[in-house]
This record gives structure tokens, sequence and C-alpha cells, in this order.
């Protein structure tokens, strides 16, 4: 890519403070008190609602996702989700799991009045591992892809406006994760039998599904894939308020460029979920070049003692690392804390505490040097 300046449509005005940084949604353990304190500690300018899936079925993402769906109950068989003839004891726990959440979030956030985010799997991923009654996944049948996907935008429509009474003073974004919409367009997600693929959605489909739930929700969405390929023209199309990945994974910048300037929203994927294990050389992760592991600055930082990693070093590396990629897209530097906000590159469930209360304290302190740089 050509490093031209873009300058491109004025800025939109995003619905999160300059300079944000936040999480995607999962953390380790099963205190959910003690995790909604870290993250509201940690990340004042943008918190979470948090998600701990280690307290089982009904805390996994698929498990709280179908929670929100509206006439369309969900059950454990044989390990899986399953639509249901009626809501069952599955359904119940999944439910007050989330009560329990959404009333830390009350407790904790009493007063706040900047944006809090809260999380849910989206239509595509839902479709792809859902199971139907009479076997096989919601993806194979494009009624009950429908169905899915009109369940859950009223159910996020309702979600948002309980979160929106729990705390008067918010602005409430949407995060919809679509681990799955890579594999879901390409016609990758396996049958039951692993022996062959249901067939590929087209990308105008996958956005008109994705659009249904965003403008129902009447909030700012920001779309969460943490998979290789993530379709940007497809969040475009969309209307998604913003993109969430993992920078490691980019391997074009022109599309992502090209999304930039049209105003769509990053949010930038800019520190590994997990310290590298010793002795284990980690993957590059420098977007869309060919750099080798010794030569990424954030994951020899992540890679060494707690106390190092615990260190403003880690901060000044993502920062630079989110900063220099601005620079290759050639955007103006004054744009990047309005329209970037800082994260880890997924989820941090499966991270020891001590590195997420690290990797949370870096993202914001690194958000903060790119507001004042």
């Amino acid at each position: 890519m050509a490093l031209t300046l873009r300058r491109g449509p004025a800025v939109p005005d995003f619905p999160w403070a300059r300079g944000s940084a936040t999480a995607l949604g999962s953390l380790p353990g099963t205190d959910v008190a003690e995790a909604q304190r870290l993250v509201v500690g940690e990340l004042p300018e943008l918190p979470h609602l948090v998600e701990l899936p280690e307290r089982g079925p009904g805390a996994d993402m698929i498990g709280r996702g179908a929670a929100f769906l509206v006439e369309l109950p969900v059950q454990l068989y044989a390990g899986r989700w399953q639509i249901a003839p009626r809501p069952g004891r599955d359904m119940r726990r999944t439910a007050d799991l989330l009560e329990r959440d959404l009333d830390q979030l009350t407790e904790q956030g009493d007063g706040y009045t900047g944006t809090v985010k809260v999380q849910a799997a989206g239509p595509w991923t839902l479709a792809a591992s859902l199971e139907l009654p009479v076997g096989g996944r919601m993806l194979r049948d494009p009624g009950a892809v429908r169905d899915v996907t009109d369940s859950l935008a009223e159910g996020l429509r309702r979600h948002v406006a309980d979160v929106s009474k729990r705390l008067p003073g918010a602005t409430v974004l949407l995060q919809l994760d679509e681990p799955s919409l890579p594999a879901v367009l390409a016609g990758r997600v396996p049958t039951e039998s692993g022996l062959s693929a249901y067939k590929a959605v087209d990308g105008p489909d996958a956005a008109a599904a994705l659009r249904t739930v965003i403008e129902t929700v009447g909030v700012p969405v920001v779309v969460h894939c943490c998979a290789p390929g993530v379709p940007l023209q497809v969040l475009r199309d969309a209307r998604a308020a913003a993109v969430a990945l993992d920078l490691a994974l980019l391997k074009d910048l022109d599309p992502l460029g090209e999304a930039i300037e049209a105003g769509l929203g990053l949010f930038a994927g800019a520190v590994p979920t997990r310290p590298p294990s010793a002795g284990r050389p980690p993957a590059s992760t420098v977007a869309g070049g060919a750099r080798t592991a010794a030569s990424n600055p954030v994951s020899a930082v992540a890679g060494r003692s707690r106390a190092a990693a615990s260190s403003p070093v880690l901060a000044a590396q993502i920062a630079d690392r989110v900063g220099g990629l601005w620079s290759k897209l050639g955007f103006p530097a004054a744009r990047l804390p309005e329209q970037v906000v800082v994260t880890p590159a997924c989820g941090l469930a499966g991270a020891p505490p001590e590195y997420v209360r690290a990797v949370l304290k870096a993202c914001r302190e690194a958000g903060r040097r790119l507001a004042e740089a």
C-alpha cells in the first residue's frame, strides 16, 4: 500500500471517548463481582459486561447468545445446544447467570455516564452452531436462519433497553461476536458427519441478516471476528459502526484502509490473549508484513516475567504497534484516537489472571498515549 496521506470524508462521531481501550468480553474465573470490578476499574472509559465461560453451560458464548432468542428456546443435548420444544432447566440456568451479571454491572456502574459495551453471539455464529430438533445446524435451512436472526434482533433490542434502564446515564454499545462468519461465507462450516460442509452464504445475504439485528437494536454495533479473513465489505454493508479484529491475522491492509476511510471504527486487537509458552516462539503478529516473531515487541514483552509484563513498556509497545499500523494506512495521526479503540486480540478467558490485569492496564495506557501523541 502506498504511504500517501488518506483524507477521505470527515470522521463521524463515534460512541466512545477519545483514546479509549476495552476488552472483548470473556475473562478467566467464576467470580463475576471480582471480574466486573476489574473491568470497571481498569477500563473506565469503555467498560463492558463481563463474560465468565468457566462457569459452564449457559456462560459459554453460544449458550449465552441463545439466551437472547425470543420464542426460540434451547437445550443442551449430547453436549451441544439445540432448539427445544419449550423452555427448560438449561434456559433457566442461562437466564439466571445473565441476570447475576447484569446485577453486578448495575451495582458497580451506578452513576456511570460514559459508554458501556455488552456482547452477544451474532446471527451467523448462532446459525452455524445451534442444531435443529431434527438434526443438522440451523445454517442448513434459510427459513431457520431468518427465524434466529429475527428472534435475536428482538431479544437484543430488549437486552439493550434493559441495560439502558439499569444505567440511565450511559450510552450502550453492542458487540456482535461473529467468529464463524468467514467460514459461513466460504462454505467451510462442516456438517455433522464431517464429510461435507454447508452451502456458502452470499455476502449480500450475510450483510442483510446482520443489518436486521443492527437496525432493530437501535444502538451502535461493533462486529467482532477473531478469525482470519474478516469480511470487511459485509460489515460495511451491514452498517456496523466498527469492526473488532486481531491485528495478527491481517494479511492485506487495503480493505482495512478502505473501510476506515469510509468511516468504520476499528477495535484494534494489538496484544496477545495469552503470554507465549516458554521455549515456544510466538507466531508473527505484524499486520500485513512478513516480520518474524522475534521482531514483534508486543509478543517479546508479553513473554517476559510478570513484572516486565505489567510495566509501562508493554503499553508503549502496544501504542507503537497501533500507531505504526495507522501510519502504514496513511491516515492523519489526529484521527487515530477518535476512530480506534485499543483491545486485546480476543477474549481473555484462557489467560492467567495476573496477565489479564497487566493487559487491561497496558491497553488503557496505550490508548492514553495515542490520544496524547
